[in-house]
């Protein structure tokens, strides 16, 4: 993977390197297979993770 662009302290490379995580999980889920709750707790977890992404972007531009 190439260097950061904008160097991120630990704890931000861990709350990206979660959301990345996340991201990749719920791409590789067979949603055909996973239910409506599975689906709800799919977008929530997504949601919160976008939500953290768009906190980090905000903290890095300051």
């Amino acid at each position: 993977m190439p260097p950061d662009p904008i160097p991120l302290d630990p704890a931000q490379q861990a709350r990206r390197d979660f959301a990345r995580t996340a991201l990749a999980e719920a791409r590789s889920t067979e949603l055909v297979t996973v239910g409506e709750p599975g689906l709800i707790l799919l977008v929530e977890r997504l949601r919160g993770h976008l939500d953290e992404a768009l906190s980090l972007i905000d903290e890095i531009a300051t």
